[in-house]
């Protein structure tokens, strides 16, 4: 709530924190983030993907109250926090629930589509702060703003009845029926059906593979295995470590500070996140059209190229004290929300979720997102001391690691467009480093196994 913090009535509310303190209270949602991701690593295979995003909601429309009825740091922060645990276990959750009851050529567009929903919220944000920038001196117009995100977490709970549990963790739990029942659904057929038995038989055949392998245990984070599961956590967490060191957070939670400090008026800062907050939704729905259309490898490659040209031009448009050059860095921050919004904002969510096996899957992906909010976090709390010791040089130390991190994805990562979750698996069971198997483009969810893998006639037992 930066932005928020900044008006007259929340300053006198707070007794004027100073920077440090606004981005100890900014900063300490991602702690709460973190935490929330660690959690979904257990209640995630424990409760079942539903349940675990419905207690997510409910833990983040409970820290919303706490940030809006605060009247002291210690509860903002407290609230703050609590709000964070709540959306760490969802953002955990969420892309593994996705992945595992959509079709391969569907899976990339669905996930980038839900970041797509994600930024109508930042959009709904932006332009609250700017409508309540009129009334700064009334609390209400920092304390509905804070509130206002309690409405999406109500409306998410509300439709989670509607919706279908995850085929594959009804399977990994033993209930065969249900997980075959559910998978006719989400095709539209009958359990009878040869496509329904062809993907059902995948899924059991992959999770007898993995079962035969060994259960899965945090050991497969120290020792390897057959599977690679640990190459495959460290991939996925890799791609959001990149995300967030990538530089996104550097302006996103900072943006209208940014802009009154390149000598805007607060309003006018205002004005312009939120017409950024819409820009970035175009481009993420641009990106929805992209991801599986050329694969999240060239996304991460080329987006990572884009990103550095636009952190040099924000440097070099700020390190020029006169109006033409703030107007030049100000069109760098815009172009940068577009390269971001096209290319990394949708594959670090979904990544994860694909490349990990389904006795690590919530796992990895819990891992990966606590990654992302252990970076959101370090990157928040030292940007506002690097942006006053430093200033605009500070943008140039992003645009060298978005340099660093094309090799990266060049050589390490594996393109997963296309592919069932099975294939995958079996992609990185049989190969190595920078050696990629061709892509499937069948419909079904075929089987990935090794051919000598007997179908099973019941669901292996839960990993524990």
């Amino acid at each position: 709530p930066r932005g928020l913090l900044g008006n007259d009535s929340s300053i006198s509310t707070f007794d004027d924190p100073g920077a440090v303190t606004q981005g100890q209270i900014t900063a300490t949602y991602d702690l709460g983030c973190f935490a929330g991701a660690l959690m979904a690593m257990s209640l995630g295979a424990k409760l079942g993907r539903l349940r675990a995003i419905g207690l997510g909601c409910i833990i983040l429309a409970i820290g919303g109250v706490l940030q809006a009825a605060s009247y002291s740091v210690p509860q903002m922060i407290v609230g703050r926090i609590v709000a964070g645990v709540g959306n760490g276990l969802m953002t955990s959750t969420v892309p593994v629930w996705l992945s595992e009851t959509c079709k391969p050529e569907y899976r990339g567009r669905l996930v980038a589509g839900a970041l797509a929903a994600n930024i109508t919220g930042l959009c709904t944000a932006q332009w609250l702060n700017f409508g309540m920038g009129y009334i700064p001196t009334q609390s209400v117009s920092w304390r509905f703003p804070l509130a206002f995100q309690c409405f999406y977490a109500m409306i998410t709970t509300a439709m989670l009845p509607f919706l279908v549990e995850s085929p594959r963790w009804l399977a990994q739990q033993g209930r065969r029926n249900e997980a075959l029942a559910v998978m006719a659904r989400l095709v539209g057929r009958s359990v009878d059906d040869p496509e329904v038995q062809s993907m059902f038989d995948a899924i059991l055949k992959g999770l007898q593979h993995e079962y035969e392998a060994g259960r899965g245990s945090w050991k497969l984070f120290f020792t390897s295995d057959s599977l690679h599961s640990r190459r495959r956590v460290l991939l996925g967490a890799g791609t959001q470590f990149m995300q967030q060191w990538g530089g996104i957070n550097v302006v996103n939670y900072y943006l209208p500070v940014i802009f009154e400090g390149l000598g805007l008026s607060r309003r006018l800062a205002l004005a312009l996140s939120g017409c950024n907050a819409i820009n970035l939704l175009f481009s993420t729905v641009g990106g929805v059209f992209l991801v599986d259309r050329f694969g999240r490898k060239p996304l991460m490659f080329w987006g990572a190229f884009a990103q550095c040209i636009c952190f040099a031009w924000v440097a070099t448009g700020l390190s020029q004290d006169s109006d033409p050059w703030r107007s030049v860095a100000v069109t760098g921050v815009f172009l940068f929300f577009t390269s971001f919004g096209m290319t990394w904002i949708a594959v670090p969510w979904m990544y994860p979720a694909e490349v990990n096996t389904q006795r690590m899957r919530i796992a990895g992906a819990g891992i990966a997102t606590a990654t992302n909010w252990i970076c959101n976090y370090a990157v928040v709390l030292v940007t506002p001391v690097a942006l006053e010791s430093v200033s605009w040089r500070y943008y140039v130390v992003y645009a060298v690691l978005n340099v660093c991190f094309i090799p990266i994805v060049k050589f390490f990562y594996v393109e997963t467009k296309g592919r069932s979750l099975e294939q995958i698996d079996a992609l990185f069971e049989g190969s190595v480093a920078g050696v990629e198997a061709p892509a499937s483009h069948s419909d079904n969810f075929i089987t990935a196994g090794k051919a000598d893998i007997e179908m099973v006639e019941q669901a292996p037992p839960a990993a524990k």
